[in-house]
């Protein structure tokens, strides 16, 4: 090892751990599509389960999420961060078994909530790890890593839940050779010992970064905020090269925090809040891409497009390994490229993709005929139940130039403030009925709702004044499914919109979280910016069906193309390079 070579196994080491940092964030967001499933044949069967609590099991890992990214720099600061990393990893790993042997609706949530927590502290503290240990060299090469593990996360959900839905298939075929009264309980076991498996399969991944933790030192930024110069000295010449040590602990020991009259700078200065604010807009502009809700809606997208269900399936596959390849293609270009290049070239390529798939919309949706007065007039007693057989869907579409094409039909509908959107397919042999009930729709209050609606706080529908509100045909269109090769061109538009993100704002994102971020707010800085990241993607994720109910699909990628414009110009002009710089220098910008 030469004088000015940094030593290749310790970071190699950390980038594997920081890595299945991101690994675990991948699962905890994906494992639950391939369980639910199963775990609502048999849970509703077995503990009598509502929708409702369902429902709260899904969101559980959000909230866990929120609430310990809100605290996650303060636990960063005062346990330290490898201390905080250990802690997410034995959250989550204890969730696993806590799920997977649970006999009933409590433990089921609470571990949940547990790796919510989890990942809520993982989001926040092991990019800040990875920012605060590698050198300027390598931190993009480490935030890279991370983003590549986590999408390789949620292929490994995706592929596990593929799994178990074959056993499942296949279970389903033996039963069928069984006696009538073995049946039913031979499926309640396979979907049962399904979703159960499912969980169960997280389980090593959760143990090997909490072992792997125990070989790594702590931050040496946090270690000289402690005093304790010699462990992060020793910190340094673990990823440090040997020349590179000494002045590197000079430069985190004397960062410039005082004005030029010796005070220290408020919290309020500029040098403060011009990088908080700028890494918010990033990751709120992130999510405003819509880069969540196009991977959570992707098949539902493409069967409005054209693609039949199957073929759709096999789109979403396709742009979910995308994402992990050119998350690979990142890893090989952000050090070298740089950051400012890279988010400008990603959300130019991604405002570009949105655009053409609302023009392809656009031109799909104009053609559609407005039937919500005979829908309206078939509404009785606030309850709407129409048999959509070959002659009624005949009816809906006369007029219509189908051009031999089946036809589909979007309904907008409420009780109150209750919203809800369906849509359905003359080709589809399940959607021979349209069924709207209040009792489908209106939901009661959660445990949180109904403490904030005490305060006068909540801002989600009312339950109470929903109870008696008439149904509400809002809207109601109806138009042929566009062809194939429409389903085709909207599936390239994502697929070219995913490649981008997945070599821009994917991987920097998590660079702009910690690298822009002072030293004094960042563990606290990042814990805000994180949670402000979620809330966007929380909330167009609850705007995106109502508004393509509304006004259409060709209306919600416009509205996301003009956000990642916005992102384009906040990279372009306002975005400092950091490729290469310490983050004592790229603090030193922003005075």
């Amino acid at each position: 090892m030469t004088a000015r070579t940094a030593p290749r196994w310790p970071v190699r080491y950390l980038l594997f751990i920081g890595g299945l940092g991101g690994l675990l964030y991948g699962i905890d967001i994906g494992i639950i599509a391939g369980a639910l499933p199963y775990l609502e044949a048999t849970a509703s069967q077995a503990w009598h389960l509502s929708s409702q609590q369902l429902g709260f099991v899904v969101a559980a890992v959000l909230l866990g999420s929120v609430l310990s990214s809100l605290f996650a720099g303060l636990v960063a600061d005062l346990i330290g961060r490898r201390g905080a990393m250990l802690l997410a990893g034995v959250l989550f790993t204890a969730s696993i078994p806590i799920m997977a042997l649970a006999s009933g609706y409590t433990p089921l949530l609470l571990g949940r909530l547990l790796q919510g927590i989890s990942g809520g502290l993982i989001g926040v503290v092991v990019p800040l790890y990875l920012a605060e240990v590698l050198s300027p060299e390598r931190r993009g090469r480490g935030a890279a890593m991370f983003q590549l593990l986590l999408t390789i996360g949620l292929v490994l959900a995706a592929l596990i839940g593929l799994y178990q839905a074959h056993a499942v298939d296949a279970a389903t075929e033996a039963a069928r050779r069984l006696p009538d009264a073995q049946q039913a309980q031979a499926l309640f076991a396979a979907k049962d010992h399904a979703w159960r498996t499912i969980f169960w399969s997280c389980l090593t991944p959760g143990i090997v970064f909490c072992v792997g933790l125990f070989w790594l030192s702590e931050s040496p930024r946090w270690l000289v905020r402690r005093g304790r110069v010699d462990d992060a000295r020793r910190s340094l010449q673990r990823v440090l090269a040997p020349d590179q040590v000494e002045a590197t602990l000079a430069q985190i020991q004397a960062p410039d925090t005082r004005s030029a009259d010796g005070k220290r700078e408020p919290l309020l200065s500029r040098r403060y809040v011009k990088p908080f604010l700028l890494a918010c807009v990033v990751l709120a502009c992130t999510q405003a891409t819509g880069i969540n809700s196009v991977l959570a809606y992707a098949v539902n997208i493409l069967n409005q497009a054209g693609l039949s269900g199957s073929v759709a399936n096999g789109a979403d596959v396709a742009i979910k390994l995308l994402n992990a390849l050119m998350t690979v293609a990142a890893l090989l270009l952000v050090d070298r490229k740089g950051r400012k290049f890279l988010l400008m070239l990603g959300s130019g390529g991604i405002c570009v993709a949105l655009l053409a798939a609302a023009t392809l919309f656009f031109q799909a949706e104009r053609g559609r005929a407005d039937v919500q007065p005979q829908l309206h007039a078939a509404v009785q007693g606030d309850d709407l139940r129409l048999v959509l057989d070959d002659a009624q869907w005949q009816q809906l579409g006369a007029g219509i130039d189908r051009e031999g094409r089946p036809l589909q039909l979007t309904v907008s509908y409420a009780y109150g403030d209750f919203t809800n959107v369906r849509a359905l397919r003359s080709d589809n042999p399940g959607d021979r009925e349209l069924r709207i009930e209040r009792a489908g729709t209106v939901q009661p209050d959660s445990v949180i709702g109904t403490f904030f609606r005490r305060l006068h706080l909540n801002p989600f529908a009312d339950p109470a004044s929903a109870a008696q509100a008439p149904l509400r045909i809002e809207q109601a269109r109806i138009g042929p499914v566009p062809p194939p090769a429409h389903g085709w061109a909207v599936a390239a538009c994502i697929l070219v919109f995913v490649a981008f993100f997945a070599v821009g704002p994917g991987v920097c994102v998590w660079l702009a979280l910690s690298e822009l971020m002072p030293n004094r707010i960042r563990s606290n800085g990042m814990s805000i910016a994180l949670l402000i990241n979620q809330f966007v993607s929380t909330t167009i994720a609850a705007l995106f069906l109502p508004t393509v109910g509304h006004y259409g699909y060709a209306s919600m990628f416009l509205l996301w193309a003009g956000c990642t414009f916005v992102f384009f110009l906040v990279a372009a002009l306002w975005l400092p390079e950091t490729k290469g710089k310490s983050l004592e220098e790229i603090e030193a910008h922003f005075r």
